[in-house]
């Protein structure tokens, strides 16, 4: 299974463990809460909703959605979580790696941080700021070395990103300090 599709079932279930839901509800909320499924399909959450179903992780209910017209409503497929699927999601919560302080990843992971311990927030909050700290010091080095050659626009994008990723390693500082307050 590749990691996207092991991400969108930790989001799928740490969604589903807020609330039962509904596909489009689902997809919704894939989609705005969390950024790393901005380009989600039914063709992708589908099939990943059928293997939760098959793996007892989910199970689906029936239940009344309100329709187009005043007071007319109609059945719904609403997915739910089972507690094997509540075991699952927190499973997947209690694992840090690096795979955790990607991009995509980290943004899944901090999402659900609520559910997650704090021994492990603290080492994914870590091996975030390590990797952005690793990304400063080459948009730092490739400025230097390519300034002469750079446009306004290249120079003016290049100041963009170092100053987003330093501004993203202030506020992962911050986090940290407190995630160790809460440790002690």
């Amino acid at each position: 299974m590749s990691r996207r599709a092991d991400l969108l079932d930790f989001a799928v279930l740490g969604l589903l463990h807020e609330t039962p839901m509904h596909g489009y509800e689902l997809r919704k909320r894939l989609n705005t809460a969390l950024g790393a499924f901005r380009a989600l399909s039914y063709g992708s959450l589908y099939p990943c909703l059928r293997e939760l179903l098959g793996k007892g992780w989910i199970r689906e209910a029936t239940g009344a959605v309100e329709g187009p017209a005043r007071g007319s409503t109609r059945a719904r497929i609403v997915y739910e979580l089972t507690a094997d699927g509540k075991e699952r999601f927190q499973t997947m919560a209690d694992k840090a790696g690096p795979a955790s302080w990607g991009d995509e990843e980290f943004d899944v992971h901090f999402a659900f941080f609520a559910r997650t311990p704090t021994e492990v927030r603290l080492r994914i909050l870590e091996g975030r700021r390590s990797r952005l700290e690793e990304r400063l010091a080459i948009i730092r080095e490739a400025s230097v070395r390519n300034r002469e050659r750079m446009d306004n626009y290249t120079a003016a994008l290049q100041r963009h990103g170092e100053e987003s990723t330093e501004r993203e390693v202030r506020w992962l500082e911050e986090l940290i300090t407190a995630e160790r307050k809460i440790r002690s």
